[in-house]
């Protein structure tokens, strides 16, 4: 959406929802969390407009960290020189692509480089918060799982509707 030529178009990061515990208890499903069993989502939102672009999920917490997610798809939309905005979990694929707080290129910035990169992680956790504060999503989810991510998607519209319509993202 409006891009500008910059390398990176989107921030990413995933959000851990809980869930009933399944048995017989598995050591896959544990969320460090919330201290229990839960599914993963990775997020996407738009840099430029701050808009959700991407979902994928979910994923067993305790067998998929943020990047194996990530390695798993959104890696492979990348175009050539183009890279996401994440958080520390990401680091193992920085800087071909994704651009890190600890990644030695981000080392080198700017303190005001620093700052927006730092408004824009928060901006992205508010995105996970927004998803969370729906009833559903923030307490322990006891349906069937395989309707789960019909749930968590019908949210994140909702999510993306507000966005749209009257409560827009803070700017970068």
């Amino acid at each position: 959406m409006e891009d500008v030529g910059a390398d990176c178009l989107v921030s990413i990061d995933t959000t851990d929802v809980p869930i009933e515990e399944p048995k017989p208890f598995s050591k896959k499903w544990y969320s460090h969390k919330f201290q229990g069993a839960g599914l993963r989502y990775e997020i996407a939102v738009s840099i430029k407009k701050g808009h959700i672009v991407w979902v994928h999920g979910p994923f067993p917490c305790g067998s998929y960290p943020d990047i194996s997610i990530f390695r798993h798809t959104l890696k492979h939309y990348l175009e050539e020189n183009e890279r996401v905005e994440a958080d520390n979990g990401y680091n193992g694929e920085q800087p071909m692509f994704c651009k890190t707080p600890g990644g030695f290129s981000s080392r080198a910035e700017g303190a005001e480089a620093r700052l927006v990169r730092r408004r824009l992680r928060s901006r992205h956790e508010t995105v996970n918060k927004w998803i969370k504060d729906f009833g559903i999503l923030s307490q322990v989810y006891r349906h069937n799982l395989i309707d789960h991510c019909h749930v968590f998607r019908a949210v994140v519209v909702l999510t993306q509707l507000a966005i749209e319509n009257g409560e827009p993202l803070f700017e970068i």
